[in-house]
């Protein structure tokens, strides 16, 4: 299982998903560019210590993530998105499913909706337009994690 960020936008959500992926040790895809400098301060206030210990992959593009993963057959991109039609709480998840997160002020465009194997959702009270990303990742990944077994061991 692995994180894909999608050209992510505010320091404090990516270092909070890195310490996230580092201590449920899930790899980390970030697809460039990002709306902050990779080394800003805030990324490493929220992701402390524990950015050493996360796995991850920059990518300069979309174009350079899907070139790379055209080499992992087998492996789903899933992505979470306020468009989906399924419930992440409905959707069976497999242990090699990479989950993507679109940019926080964006989302992702057309051409990557349109290249995901699947689109899951997160349900929410009529008025609300969305959960923050961070917060939407850990939700669907414990989720991911608890249907496939693949929690880490104590």
């Amino acid at each position: 299982m692995d994180l894909a960020l999608f050209q992510p936008d505010i320091p404090q959500n990516t270092g909070t998903l890195l310490r996230t992926a580092a201590c449920l040790h899930v790899g980390v895809d970030i697809i460039e560019p990002c709306g902050f400098v990779f080394s800003d301060r805030h990324l490493k206030r929220a992701g402390m210590d524990y950015l050493n210990l996360a796995q991850v992959v920059r990518h300069a593009s979309w174009q350079a993530f899907q070139s790379l993963r055209q080499g992992d057959e087998g492996r789903r991109l899933v992505l979470l998105t306020t468009k989906g039609a399924v419930s992440y709480t409905d959707f069976g998840f497999e242990p090699t499913d990479v989950l993507l997160l679109g940019s926080e002020s964006s989302g992702v465009p057309d051409e990557v909706h349109g290249a995901v194997d699947a689109r899951v959702t997160i349900p929410m009270a009529r008025d609300a337009r969305s959960l923050n990303i961070a917060v939407a990742a850990a939700m669907v990944l414990g989720e991911a994690l608890r249907q496939t077994g693949a929690f880490p061991a104590s």
